[in-house]
């Protein structure tokens, strides 16, 4: 047979280097994209992905290498100057204005004008377009993007950038805030987008997308590219080893073979909250781990952020030792030896701008205070005897949190609740954002600490790691459990049947 024909490549990237101080992020990278095709960048946390998608939209100029679009040499100078040339970007950290409307953020930069006057209907008109084209005609143009759910600020990011005459758009980790039909959608957008024969450069830690939209991939590791244009059905396997550097067989921990028997030291009894969840019931001993899965809106989340004492109950109690807990009272749940690992990492659970020391000590600073001075040298030692057992790297306890990759700024928040003395621990999407060697060591750090005697209440997107992770799994249905069982006994079909089409359990 004549082998198929490949069409010239849209985007040619050559020899990219770029260095930040003491640190080469991209060393003599090339990566090739063709029209029409999903081209799937992967490398853990630290591997430059990120700097090279940056220096493809214009955020960051290379110190060598050559760019090379639709066969013409360019300079990506501005990100203005990408998005003239039809390339967009969607990060994963999203860079939407909270204070702006829908339709402002998706038009902000090119606003629809007359005479140097906005037209606000012509950009509603553009947006409600845009907004039906992704699958959510149900978003108000004129919300305020604060009002938004995680996975409704990811829909405006891309409606942001499709708002622009794009020929190749680049997704960082378009799918971690979404549930499953939500992720499905998204695929039907990319296959949309590469029917009409725009390029798609795509970022995921799920390995299981990659198969299952991808073209070809290059894998990044320690700023190389140590493999380029490899088909997407490639194994996981030679995949994370190429990731990673050695054979890493993606597992979870094994699970006790027998349940604890010990008394609870969480109960949650009748738990609500009105137009969010309704009768939650759960127990959980020490040493165990109990899942909550459900779809993004099915109140998971909510429903630990109530055990913590972030929202209040309608009805319904949380008790600690057979003690019932003040609701809606976080100090309360703190002093109980409850501890919170929320879902946005980074705006909720981290001081960024802080070393890793501040973050790791700032619930435990009491214990540090002599005669109203805080004593900074046990304060840095016991947080770096708590980030040591957790292996959290690197072992600077100066270095500010924020540059450490996502993996370990989740250490640095177990970290903080090991120190506090926490028995209850509270976990809301743990590994989102997390690459694949980081995951199997918190997987790992997770079990340890359950078999050391802490319970754990796990919240996460992935059913596997629900199932992999859990001794035990609640699901939920629209603010209901649906049913109860151990997770051996479970698989990621039924549960997804559940969620989807479950009926309360008696």
């Amino acid at each position: 047979m004549a082998p198929e024909h490949q069409p010239p490549p849209l985007l040619t990237m050559e020899g990219i280097t770029k260095s930040f101080p003491g640190v080469r992020a991209l060393d003599g990278v090339d990566l090739e994209v063709a029209p029409g095709e999903v081209h799937c960048l992967l490398g853990q946390n630290g591997a430059g992905k990120s700097t090279l998608i940056k220096v493809l939209a214009g955020a960051h100029q290379p110190d060598a290498g050559r760019i090379t679009w639709n066969g013409e040499p360019v300079r990506l100078r501005t990100p203005s100057a990408a998005v003239r040339l039809g390339i967009a970007t969607i990060y994963q950290e999203l860079d939407l204005v909270e204070g702006l409307t829908v339709a402002e953020n998706i038009h902000l930069g090119h606003e629809p004008a007359t005479a140097g006057f906005v037209k606000g209907r012509a950009a509603r008109t553009a947006t409600t377009a845009l907004l039906t084209r992704l699958g959510h005609p149900e978003i108000d143009p004129a919300r305020h993007v604060r009002e938004l759910s995680a996975a409704g600020r990811q829909i405006v990011s891309m409606a942001r950038a499709l708002s622009h005459d794009v020929r190749l758009i680049v997704m960082d980790e378009p799918s971690a805030a979404l549930d499953p039909d939500e992720v499905a959608n998204l695929f039907r957008i990319v296959a949309d987008l590469t029917a009409a024969g725009v390029a798609v450069v795509y970022i995921s830690h799920r390995l299981e997308e990659i198969r299952r939209i991808g073209d070809r991939v290059t894998v990044l590791k320690d700023g190389r590219a140590v493999a380029r244009g490899l088909p997407a059905t490639t194994s996981t396997r030679d995949v994370v080893a190429l990731m990673t550097g050695r054979d890493l067989p993606y597992v979870f921990p094994d699970r006790p073979a027998h349940p604890p028997t010990t008394p609870p030291v969480l109960q949650v009894q009748g738990l609500t909250r009105q137009g969010e969840f309704e009768d939650i019931d759960l127990e959980i001993r020490p040493g165990e781990i109990v899942g909550l899965a459900g779809l993004v809106g099915s109140g998971r989340s909510e429903v630990l952020e109530t055990v913590y004492g972030a929202r209040r109950p309608t009805a319904g109690r949380v008790l600690v030792d057979g003690r019932p807990l003040r609701p809606g009272s976080v100090p309360a749940a703190v002093r109980a030896g409850l501890g919170l690992a929320p879902e946005e990492r980074k705006a909720q659970g981290l001081l960024l701008l802080e070393s890793v020391t501040s973050n790791v000590s700032v619930s435990t600073l009491a214990r540090f205070s002599r005669a109203g001075w805080l004593d900074r040298t046990a304060e840095r030692q016991a947080a770096r005897a708590a980030t040591r057992t957790l292996s959290l790297r690197p072992d600077r306890p100066e270095a500010p949190v924020r540059t450490l990759s996502g993996g370990n700024q989740q250490k640095a928040v177990l970290a903080r609740w090991l120190l506090r003395g926490c028995r209850v621990l509270l976990l809301d999407e743990p590994t989102r954002g997390v690459d694949v060697g980081a995951r199997a060591e918190l997987y790992a750090v997770i079990r340890r600490l359950a078999d050391e005697g802490l319970a754990v209440l796990l919240v996460s997107s992935e059913v596997p790691e629900v199932l992999g992770l859990a001794d035990r799994v609640l699901v939920l249905r629209e603010g209901r459990v649906v049913h109860t069982a151990p997770a051996r006994d479970l698989d990621e079909h039924r549960v997804l049947d559940l969620v989807m089409e479950g009926s309360p359990t008696a």
